[in-house]
């Protein structure tokens, strides 16, 4: 199982990197073609369809993934079940769409949404591949689906974006991306459909699916609800800017994520009976998860602003202080992920449901009071909030690992000290007088060599166990 695991993580990794890569090269180049406008409407279509997503692709595809002895009956009952979610889900958002297009007053939002929407049936195919992909640690599947959907996808935006297509442009990426995704991953994974649909299997990974479904419309609404006050209430270009600064570090950090979890749930799930197993590997992926995560985010924020510069130009220059925001809040992801997880393995999806409504409803009243300040407030009311969840997600595994709070930061903090210890030394190198472009790289390298030797000073676990994990490997 552990040389599973580590071959998950490759696989699983290098397919985030490869689209981290790819997404990052195609936004730089859409932005520089693109207006802020365009990316405030495309903003509010991706929030009605995000939230659609969640029905499709979560609850049952980890009911799948959770369930020991699940089976092609199981499989092939929820891939029914999930096309008539998909398609319920086209036809709400479809009649929808005008009402949508009118509260905003974008008529573009109305073919806009109807058009997007086509991928919610597409991606309820998509997530019971993904489900049998990860239950059986197939990861190398995902790393050629996500290569050839982000390049196609990529290349489709960029020529629509360059001949003027402007908010279609990114439609039509979104779109290509989910169909490029599912096509080759059923071209590449072998398990197909049986025409059989048991309701009572359907039912047994229902009563666990649920509550995560409703965990994930709790999470994926509230998150949503922030665009939706932004675009109603402030310009679309205050939208633009406020999703710009959310998008880089989320675009490192759910890459990232993506792979932790999506390995580490199906290998905790096969050791759901051993307590002291699951409290290893959740150690272990806050260990390590935090070495990673924390030099990249505040990394991240301390060449924000020659970065936005250089790569997206100057009319962007207003998404800075987002960024810096979004770059700390996304760097507590880490021990949420490994957290959540852990409970989830441990088959208590109520727990996980509970949870979410908790912080969720100290989130609304964070927003209620932020929203009529400015966009910049709402987005720093996430720093409070985000600190009190990861206190709220930790207490489950005080009962059900033994591994609490304050055993969790113990493992958190080193590599965060560390990380501070960098940008300290490498900001004011933004006072020089010189290039942007120099700044940013003078900034990198200093920054990646003052942590590499912090690591080999202080002895950080997590650096010891890649240096460990390496030298088996060679």
């Amino acid at each position: 199982m552990k040389k599973k695991v580590i071959f998950g993580f490759f696989w699983r990794f290098s397919e985030r990197i490869v689209a981290q890569s790819i997404s990052l090269i195609v936004s730089i180049v859409l932005a520089r073609l693109l207006l802020p406008e365009d990316y405030g409407a495309v903003a509010l279509v991706m929030v009605f369809i995000t939230i659609a997503d969640v029905f499709v692709n979560n609850g049952l595809g980890n009911a799948l993934i959770q369930k020991m002895d699940a089976d092609d009956i199981d499989f092939s009952s929820v891939f029914y079940i999930n096309i008539i979610i998909g398609i319920v889900l086209y036809l709400v958002l479809f009649l929808i769409a005008p009402l949508v297009a009118e509260f905003y007053h974008m008529p573009v939002l109305q073919p806009g949404l109807r058009v997007l929407a086509i991928r919610i049936p597409i991606a309820s195919i998509n997530s019971v591949q993904q489900a049998y992909v990860s239950r059986n640690m197939l990861f190398k599947r995902f790393f050629w689906s996500t290569l050839f959907g982000t390049m196609i996808s990529g290349v489709v935006g960029i020529i629509l974006a360059y001949h003027g297509a402007g908010v279609w442009a990114l439609i039509a990426q979104y779109l290509t991306n989910t169909c490029i995704d599912t096509i080759v991953l059923w071209i590449t994974v072998r398990w197909r459909p049986k025409l059989i649909c048991s309701w009572k299997r359907a039912k047994k990974l229902i009563s666990y699916g649920w509550k995560l479904l409703v965990s994930g419309l709790l999470d994926t609404g509230y998150r949503q609800l922030r665009t939706m006050i932004i675009g109603k209430l402030y310009t679309s270009s205050d939208l633009a800017y406020y999703n710009q600064g959310d998008k880089y570090p989320n675009l490192i950090v759910s890459n990232v994520n993506t792979a932790i979890g999506s390995v580490l749930f199906p290998a905790m799930s096969q050791y759901q009976n051993d307590r002291e197993k699951v409290k290893q590997m959740t150690r272990r992926v806050i260990q390590v998860s935090s070495y990673v995560m924390w030099p990249l985010m505040i990394g991240l924020g301390v060449i924000a602003e020659p970065m936005v510069r250089v790569i997206l130009t100057d009319k962007w220059l207003n998404c800075v202080p987002y960024l810096r925001i979004f770059c700390f809040t996304y760097g507590l992801w880490p021990i949420h992920t490994a957290n959540l997880q852990a409970v989830n393995a441990m088959g208590r999806s109520d727990l996980f449901l509970k949870l979410e409504i908790m912080k969720k409803g100290i989130g609304l009243i964070a927003l209620l009071i932020s929203m009529r300040i400015s966009p910049l407030a709402m987005a720093a009311s996430l720093i409070v909030t985000d600190i009190i969840a990861t206190f709220i997600n930790a207490s489950p595994n005080l009962e059900l690992l033994k591994y609490g709070y304050f055993e969790q930061l113990k493992d958190l903090l080193p590599s965060f000290a560390m990380a501070m210890g960098m940008a300290v030394i490498v900001y004011p190198i933004s006072f020089l007088k010189i290039s942007d472009i120099y700044i940013m790289i003078l900034q990198i390298v200093t920054g990646g060599l003052i942590y590499l030797l912090e690591s080999i000073i202080f002895r950080n676990p997590a650096f010891l166990y890649f240096k460990e994990t390496i030298k088996n490997r060679t």
